[in-house]
């Protein structure tokens, strides 16, 4: 059958819409919108103004003269051209126009409400025989329900189509598309229990039978520049490979184009990829790798089916299989009577005692189609053989996976023990590192308290020892005092002797005398005669030295003593750092500016800095020393006088 009768039959429909008295005529206005749909679907070039002439209301134009069916062939169907229109598009306007009409569906949401109604009515009129009105004959039937049984993965049950065979005889010869749209509806050819299923295994017939897509899905493609491998998906042509990023055919990325001149080969596995193929052109090489064995083998042999279509130049497998099976059932005398009509007309009348010629014919094509057959059947053999050996090698591939994967689950579990294990010892390791840096953290606590500790001892015992020098230089000045306050003592002691001498010699003295020797003693009261000093023994000289002595001694002595006391009983005291602050008060002699010193900077500056200190002490100190001196020397000589002067 060839591409206008193809479109023929849609347009049969539509017609048929059209003719509401079923007369077979149809008004000018209705064939003028169907004809102007046409053109505008086919995408055919027109002039409105040519269309609205060919169709006015008299007897002089083409349509009027000829009738529509020789417009429609000579000014439709002659210009449309395959390939240059949606052909699905234009069957969806042809079933719209009739659906709406003539399908009344029985069952509200049935097998077949929405798009699977117009698919299966695309189908219909593909497997359809070339007589009007437009039946499919049961072997045809049985056909497509075993297409889209094996689509859905479900095992053919014929009992539903003989039961309705053998109720209804009239069916043996053909049924129509309404009748087939309602028994399929019905479930009275197959029985369904999934719509979801019977939708996705009737698409998949559709695209394969409609579209001519021999086969479809992803595999991994070579790149012709970048040479990566990239995933994209197949869709295989007659005339062409084309492949796209996704399954829904929005971005195409290229296409393959298929010619006489075109090989497909199996390659072996390399680079990492394997079931390797290719499909070499004149321009390029191809290479693809499909996912397991048994799709690399399907691939192959659908691409050389499509290279074998294509050298025949036939455009539609399904096309050439339903043509065979036509001529098998014509030359083994089966099938309808629509058949039997079909091959008269294909082949000629027969006649009840044939001539030679006709037997001939019949006997060739007997031949032809035993040819056909045995081919058929060797076709069928040699995929059965392939089928044998491909799941052979596919037992033992699987074994072999079964056995690396159960090696992998070995390691596997091998790993998970050490990573157990590892784990515990991190954790273990992990424990053990926080109490070291709490150690380490208590230690470097300690360690700044103990050098805190120390700076406080550092400076008391510098403070410490500032103080006992202090009081060795203190207890020199008394020693220095007492010595000096002896040697006043022998001097007054000898100025006594050489007094005693001068009374001795001199009995009188002037009160004015008196006064000059003893100018820091209290004055005594004048007498207006002179008194004889009588002249004393040195024993008694002696004593009263000693005396005088021992009363100075008994005076400055304990309060030297106590004082003493007071410094022995500070440094025989341990002395703290806080103890320090608060008994002696420090002024700092070193300060800090932004950084601490340490411990030999500190004492070095602390030592120069109170050397200093007690070196303004000493001048201080020079003055009211001296005077202390000078007082206590006139005391001693006053209280000598005081004794050498007669009770």
């Amino acid at each position: 059958m060839d591409f206008k009768s193809e479109l023929l039959k849609s347009i049969w429909y539509a017609f048929t819409s059209l003719d509401a008295e079923h007369c077979g005529k149809v008004s000018k206005s209705q064939l003028k919108v169907l004809s102007h749909n046409l053109y505008t679907v086919l995408n055919i070039p027109h002039d409105p103004v040519t269309l609205e002439a060919h169709f006015k209301d008299d007897d002089s134009g083409p349509v009027s003269n000829h009738g529509y069916m020789p417009y429609l062939n000579n000014y439709i169907l002659a210009k449309a051209q395959e390939g240059t229109f949606n052909k699905e598009m234009f069957d969806e306007l042809c079933w719209m126009m009739t659906s709406k009409k003539n399908y009344k569906p029985s069952v509200a949401k049935g097998l077949c409400s929405g798009k699977n109604s117009f698919k299966l009515f695309c189908l219909f009129n593909l497997l359809s025989e070339d007589r009007y009105p437009l039946v499919m004959i049961p072997q045809e039937v049985e056909y497509l329900l075993k297409k889209i049984s094996t689509a859905m993965r479900v095992e053919w049950d014929g009992g539903p189509l003989e039961e309705l065979l053998s109720g209804d005889p009239s069916l043996q010869d053909g049924v129509s598309v309404w009748d087939f749209l309602e028994y399929m509806d019905t479930g009275r050819l197959m029985k369904i229990d999934s719509m979801e299923a019977f939708s996705l295994g009737l698409h998949e017939v559709f695209l394969e039978m409609y579209h001519n897509v021999l086969k479809k899905g992803y595999m991994l493609k070579k790149g012709h520049l970048r040479k990566n491998w990239q995933e994209r998906w197949f869709v295989l042509k007659p005339s062409s490979i084309e492949y796209f990023v996704e399954e829904d055919l929005k971005e195409k990325k290229g296409e393959i184009t298929l010619d006489q001149s075109c090989v497909v080969e199996m390659l072996p596995d390399r680079e990492g990829r394997r079931c390797l193929f290719c499909v070499k052109t004149p321009g390029r090489t191809y290479e693809m790798s499909a996912s397991d064995i048994k799709q690399r083998v399907e691939w192959t042999q659908a691409t050389q089916t499509a290279l074998r279509l294509t050298q025949a130049s036939k455009s539609s497998l399904h096309q050439e299989l339903k043509l065979r099976r036509r001529e098998q059932r014509g030359s083994s005398g089966g099938g309808g009577g629509g058949s039997s009509s079909s091959s008269s007309s294909r082949h000629g009348s027969l006649n009840e005692e044939p001539t030679a010629a006709a037997a001939a014919a019949a006997a060739a094509a007997q031949e032809h189609s035993l040819d056909l057959q045995q081919e058929i059947d060797n076709i069928i053999q040699h995929q059965k053989e392939v089928d044998r050996k491909r799941r052979e090698k596919e037992q033992q591939e699987k074994e072999q996976q079964l056995e690396l994967q159960r090696a992998l689950e070995m390691q596997l579990e091998e790993v998970k023990k050490e990573k157990e294990c590892l784990v515990a010892q991190m954790a273990q390791m992990e424990q053990e590192s926080k109490q070291q840096r709490g150690r380490i953290e208590e230690l470097v606590l300690t360690q700044k308290n103990l050098e805190k500790s120390l700076d406080g001892q550092i400076q008391a015992r510098l403070e410490e020892e500032t103080i006992r020098k202090d009081l060795e230089r203190r207890l020199e000045e008394k020693e220095e005092k007492i010595e000096q306050l002896q040697r006043d003592l022998e001097r007054s002691s000898k100025d006594d002797d050489d007094d005693c001498d001068e009374h001795d010699t001199f009995p009188q003295s002037s009160p004015v005398t008196e006064e000059a020797s003893t100018p820091d003693s209290t004055p005594e009261p004048q007498v207006d005669h002179q008194e004889e000093v009588p002249c004393l023994p040195e024993k008694k000289i002696a004593e009263r030295k000693q005396c005088h002595l021992e009363k100075v001694k008994s005076q400055d002595g304990p309060r030297n003593l106590r004082q003493w006391n007071v410094q022995l009983n500070r440094l025989m005291t341990p002395i703290s750092p806080g103890d320090l602050e608060r008994r002696i008060p420090a002024k700092v002699g070193c300060p800090k500016h932004g950084q601490a010193l340490t411990s030999n900077e500190f004492i070095t500056k602390f030592q120069a800095g109170r050397k200093g200190r007690e070196e303004e002490g000493e001048e201080e100190e020079v003055q009211p020393q001296a005077a202390a001196v000078a007082v206590e020397q006139s005391d001693h000589k006053a209280s000598a006088n005081g004794a050498e002067q007669p009770e």
